[in-house]
Parts: structure tokens; C-alpha cells; sequence
């Protein structure tokens, strides 16, 4: 009876392990590197075979598989089975990460410059690291989809690279162009200093060169270091045209501006000619006050669209052109209309001028006068007749709006509200209204 008691007793020793499932362990001799990225997968353990599930698609047989992965976060699993017949799994994850990086091929010194990248797979939440050259420049996290932007402002070329870990971009080198700071004013009186500045930013980038063409003649070209300075003859009235280019050195990029200024008389009056009222009519033209055309001459239609210049600005209504006049047309800017839609005229009592404007931009500005009275009905109206040529009551051109309140050309336009109520312009300028208005257009007339 005891013998047969030990023999059970030792059979159930034996079988217990049969049961057991078997034991394994996974390594990799990388779990993160830049793609394509090549791994060897290690499994160890007491089974008899090994089944590999490699995460992107491939399968493997063996304890050691070398494997080379794309662009992209896998799951490597190994399937371990005993000589029973039992299995056991273990799993690694390996991140084999492509990261690009984008910027542009031309920069500008001292101004920020955006570089942006993206990175597969897309671990949002994860740091990307700019580095420029050897030195860290900015940290940018990803978005979503693998995505970043890092701005940078340029100082000198170099070469940059985005870094996650030991994974790192493409590089990219832009080239830098040098700040080019040009101080030349729009124009300058007549036997006043007239000079033209140039700095290079940074002065070591290269040399600048001066060419400058006076009234279409082109003067001697200069060469300066970083910084230059040409002063300008103003003995003459003359218009100049000055190019500064900037030959780089090392690796920077060159630079060039071209500017432009002019000499002018300091008073010009009706009657005038020559260079200097080419040069105030093409100005007021720029600005869309109405003139016959820029022809040199100071006539009528000069004197109309000065005195609509100083009313427009609050200077004094001479119809005179003084340096105060000058001064101001080096800054002035074309006036915004009160509304913004469609093609209308919008006449601004409070300054005796008028707008043609179309779609939100003033096209012509106009001397007129209004109503002596202060009559000139204020709203909103519409043109609802149109008579060319001249009237019994002197009246030519006329756009009527409300009853007999017109707008039309007249032979006396004072600087100040002279009229019977209507809205007069210059008899020069009404065909040039009266052509451009149509039946139903709508007309604005305010404070």
C-alpha cells in the first residue's frame, strides 16, 4: 500500500510543469531612431519556437529577427511556444520617426523668419528642439498631426536642424540678406541741404555702392563701407533717382533700393511752369485730386485741386503753394470716404470738398462751395435728372438730387459756402463729373 501511494505522489511532480505556460522576454537594440530604422529584436526564454507579429504588417520566425522599419509608431509582438504546445507573448513598442524641417532660401537680417516641420508619427504633446548651428535657437511643441512652426529672428547665415531626441531633420540654410536702413526725403528745397543716407546692417555684411541719376543723367558712382552718405546738389530743380546696392560678403546675400527725391521751388502760384509744377501736379494727381491732366503748368485746374488739397488738411485756402504745402504733400494720404459701398458722391459741407468714390476708394476730390446759407440739404439723396450744357440761371452740367438743388459747374467757386443752396464745382471740372454720374446714383452730403 505504500509503494503505490509514492508512485502517485512522484507521477503528480512530474505533470504539474507540464501545464506551465513558458517564459519569455523581448528586447530591441533600439526603440526610437530616425527612419528608415533598422532593428534587431531579441526574445529569450525557455520556449521551443518563436513567432514574430513585427506591427506593420511583417512577420518574423526565431528568437533573433532583424527588421527595418518606415516612418511611424509600431508594436512588435512575439508569440513563444513550448514543446507542449503552450504559448506566452511579450511586446515592444519602436517609434521610427522622420522628421522634416522647411524655411525660406532668403532672409532678412535683424527680422524674424518662421521655419516650420512635421514629424511621423505624430506624438502631439511631444517637443521638437531648433537648433541653429551647434546652438538652441527655440522649442516648439507638435500639434495633431505631427505639425510645428518656430520663428527665429536672423542675425548671420547658418544652418539649422530640428531635433527630437536622436532623431534629427533635414538641414536648412537660408541666406541672409543685410538690413539695408535708407534715409532720403521725398524732396528738398531749392538751395536748402538735400542729403541721402544709407547704413548696412551689420556693417561687416559688405560694401555698399551709390549710383544716383540727376534729371535722367547719371553722376559718378560712389563705393563706401558700411555706411554711406551723398549729399545732393540742390543748386537747380531737378529730380533724382538714387540705386544703393550692397555687395555682401562671407555668406550673406546682397541687397539693393532704389529711391527716389526731387528739387522744388518753395512758392508756386497760378501762372507758373515747368519742373516744379510737373512735379506738385503729379503729386496731387497721386493723391486723386482732379486736375486737367499734368501738363506743367499752373493753371486754373492746378489752383482748384490746391485749394481742395488745403481744405482737405486745414491749411490756408490760397490756392498758393508755400513750403507748409510741401511740406504736408510729402505725407498726406488720399482721404477715406464715410461709406465704403458702391460708386456715389459723398460731399463733406464742413470742408467745402467733394468725393467721387468707388467701392470704398476716393477716386476724385473737387473744390466746390455750397449754399451761402447753410441750405444745402443734408442726407442721403439720388440724382434724379441730368441737364447738360448751361442753364438760363448760369448753372452747367447740372445732376439734380432734390428738387432744384443740383450739383453743376459754376463760374465763381469760392473757398467758403457762397451758393443759393446748390453743390457748385469748378466749370472745368463739371463735364468730368457730369460724364462719370449716372440717374439714380446715390449722393451723401454731411457735416
Amino acid at each position: 500500500m505504500r509503494r503505490i501511494l509514492f508512485v502517485v505522489a512522484v507521477f503528480l511532480v512530474w505533470a504539474a510543469p507540464a501545464h506551465a505556460k513558458p517564459t519569455v522576454n523581448v528586447t530591441a537594440s533600439a526603440t526610437l531612431g530616425a527612419a528608415p530604422l533598422t532593428v534587431t529584436l531579441t526574445a529569450s526564454g525557455d520556449a521551443s519556437t518563436y513567432h514574430w507579429d513585427l506591427g506593420d504588417g511583417s512577420t518574423a520566425d526565431g528568437p533573433v529577427v532583424q527588421h527595418q522599419y518606415g516612418p511611424g509608431r509600431f508594436t512588435a509582438t512575439v508569440t513563444a511556444t513550448d514543446g507542449g504546445g503552450e504559448t506566452a507573448q511579450a511586446s515592444i513598442v519602436i517609434t521610427s520617426a522622420q522628421l522634416t524641417l522647411t524655411g525660406p532660401r532668403v532672409a532678412t537680417y535683424g527680422r524674424r523668419t518662421t521655419f516650420r516641420g512635421q514629424m511621423v508619427p505624430a506624438l502631439k504633446g511631444s517637443a521638437v528642439t531648433l537648433y541653429a548651428g551647434d546652438a538652441l535657437a527655440r522649442t516648439a511643441g507638435l500639434d495633431a498631426k505631427g505639425r510645428f512652426a518656430v520663428r527665429v529672428r536672423q542675425r548671420a547665415p547658418v544652418t539649422y536642424t530640428a531635433h527630437f531626441d536622436t532623431v534629427s531633420s533635414n538641414p536648412v540654410t537660408p541666406a541672409v540678406r543685410p538690413g539695408l536702413d535708407v534715409s532720403v526725403p521725398h524732396s528738398g528745397m531749392l538751395g536748402k541741404p538735400l542729403v541721402a543716407r544709407a547704413v548696412l546692417r551689420p556693417r561687416n555684411a559688405g560694401t555698399l555702392h551709390v549710383r544716383v541719376w540727376k534729371s535722367g543723367h547719371e553722376l559718378a558712382a560712389k563705393a563706401f563701407g558700411g555706411r554711406a552718405v551723398v549729399r545732393l546738389s540742390t543748386r537747380r530743380l531737378a529730380s533724382y533717382v538714387i540705386r544703393i546696392t550692397a555687395t555682401p560678403t562671407g555668406s550673406f546675400a546682397g541687397r539693393q533700393k532704389t529711391v527716389h527725391t526731387s528739387v522744388f521751388l518753395p512758392y508756386l502760384a497760378q501762372g507758373a511752369h515747368g519742373p516744379s509744377v510737373r512735379m506738385l501736379e503729379r503729386r496731387l494727381a497721386q493723391l486723386h485730386y482732379l486736375l486737367r491732366g499734368v501738363d506743367s503748368f499752373y493753371a486754373d485746374d492746378t489752383v482748384d485741386a490746391v485749394l481742395a488739397f488745403q481744405k482737405v488738411n486745414g491749411l490756408f485756402r490760397t490756392g498758393r503753394v508755400t513750403p507748409a504745402v510741401w511740406r504736408r504733400l510729402q505725407t498726406a494720404r488720399t482721404p477715406r470716404p464715410r461709406y465704403r459701398f458702391g460708386h456715389h458722391i459723398e460731399v463733406d459741407k464742413s470742408r467745402q470738398v467733394l468725393f467721387e468714390v468707388d467701392h470704398g476708394r476716393v477716386v476724385r476730390i473737387v473744390h466746390v462751395s455750397t449754399g451761402a446759407t447753410g441750405n444745402t440739404p443734408v442726407g442721403h439723396w439720388r440724382v434724379y435728372s441730368k441737364v447738360p450744357g448751361t442753364l438760363p440761371t448760369g448753372m452747367f452740367d447740372s445732376s439734380f438730387f432734390l428738387r432744384g438743388f443740383a450739383i453743376h459747374g459754376y463760374p465763381s467757386v469760392p473757398t467758403y459756402p457762397a451758393s443759393h443752396g446748390c453743390v457748385r464745382t469748378p466749370i472745368w471740372a463739371a463735364p468730368i463729373l457730369f460724364a462719370s454720374s449716372y440717374y439714380g446714383e446715390p449722393i451723401y452730403i454731411y457735416y
